[in-house]
């Protein structure tokens, strides 16, 4: 599925999970991944660690050819910012990484300064 998400992806989200806090993170990436329930910590099968997760809300109906429903989770690969500050997005970012600080149920989240060119960045602006 297609991590570049608009609004009528998660237009049943009713609340958004932090498993991690956001505060700590410069991005997060994120997916629409189908799963069994809406509102159960989802599986996860990428590399890296899920940071985050939507919950559906009661109006969520799942797919009807599959029976899943489609759920937004948050995560971080092992070559990330966070993980491997030097490394190759020590300054940039994925292009699905947007600013933890901007996601709310229903929205997508946005770019910031912090998450497309880090907290060096900052530091020199």
């Amino acid at each position: 599925m297609s991590s570049l998400l608009t609004a009528s992806d998660l237009s049943h989200e009713q609340e958004v999970v932090w498993l991690e806090d956001p505060e700590s993170l410069d991005y997060v990436r994120q997916a629409v991944d189908k799963t069994k329930r809406r509102n159960t910590k989802p599986p996860y099968a990428r590399d890296g660690r899920m940071v985050g997760y939507a919950i559906l809300d009661e109006a969520a109906e799942p797919d009807p050819d599959s029976g899943l429903y489609r759920r937004r989770v948050l995560f971080v690969l092992p070559h990330d910012r966070d993980s491997d500050p030097e490394g190759v997005y020590s300054e940039g970012a994925p292009g699905e990484a947007v600013d933890p600080r901007t996601i709310e149920p229903k929205q997508p989240g946005s770019k910031t300064h912090r998450s497309q060119h880090g907290p060096a960045a900052i530091t020199r602006a």
